[in-house]
């Protein structure tokens, strides 16, 4: 199970992520990225945010630990924006953490070299669960420790948003030519050989299984939480077969200037 954490502390917005995420401070004395059950785009978000954290780390790629965190709304009663003010209110409970990563900065095309081998695994893993926010525009990628690491997967599996379309959706091809990696040359047939035999059934329904109950409950359509878990897997093991045959590369478009998100600093 993913630990879990309460907030002592309501540190800073974080204004660069659409969803105005917080930096917070846990019971445990360590900062934290929290995503808001309250915001805007709902608990699926939340649930695209485990799958395809834990996904992505299963497969060796690099993210931010994740965690539940218990929130009480009283935090916000001192917080001048009412903005943020609504959403700490609004996200009373269960939320989602993630490690805050001192000091790492945005990856930026222009500064940081990518190993044709390291960008295809990325792309690969982005067509997997159909991240369609990952362009140089807007990379979601850390600079941590000299290592690339992958945030903000929330806007993923774009599907569950309307399963009736699940099946059709996994076999949809992917672009990558607007992807942030994509002037790196991404081995996407070496990324599909290497990780495409590890997703199994049963590592994504050990990665759905993190999801809280009550992220789940009431899906409209299934039955309860383990049904909807099942559905998680079984559109991604769909999803993974031929999977870098639909897969579209291009030379990329060229960044002009520094972008991204920056996390710490």
């Amino acid at each position: 199970m993913l630990p879990e954490v309460t907030v002592t502390r309501y540190v800073t917005p974080l204004r660069e992520g659409g969803s105005l995420p917080g930096l917070v401070e846990a019971d445990d004395l360590r900062l934290y990225v929290l995503k808001f059950s309250g915001a805007g785009q709902g608990r699926k978000t939340l649930v695209a945010e485990v799958i395809c954290g834990l996904l992505a780390r299963r497969l060796g790629l690099r993210v931010p630990g994740l965690a539940q965190i218990r929130l009480d709304p009283v935090i916000g009663l001192g917080e001048p924006d009412p903005e943020v003010q609504g959403l700490l209110k609004s996200s009373g409970g269960l939320n989602l953490a993630m490690d805050f990563l001192s000091r790492a900065i945005g990856f930026d095309p222009l500064a940081y070299e990518v190993s044709a081998e390291e960008a295809g695994r990325v792309v690969w893993f982005d067509a997997l669960i159909n991240n369609v926010d990952r362009s140089w525009r807007n990379p979601n990628m850390l600079v941590h420790g000299g290592e690339l690491c992958l945030i903000d997967h929330g806007a993923s599996m774009i599907w569950h948003h309307n399963w009736r379309g699940a099946e059709a959706s996994a076999a949809k091809p992917y672009d990558a030519t607007d992807h942030a990696l994509a002037p790196f040359g991404p081995d996407v047939a070496a990324a599909a050989a290497e990780l495409a035999p590890r997703v199994t059934e049963e590592l994504l329904l050990e990665c759905a299984g993190e999801v809280p109950d009550e992220w789940l409950a009431g899906e409209p359509g299934f039955a309860g939480p383990d049904e909807v878990r099942r559905a998680y897997a079984a559109t991604l093991l769909t999803r993974v077969q031929g999977l870098d045959q639909r897969i579209t590369l291009g030379a990329g478009t060229e960044p002009s200037k520094s972008t991204g998100w920056r996390q710490g600093r």
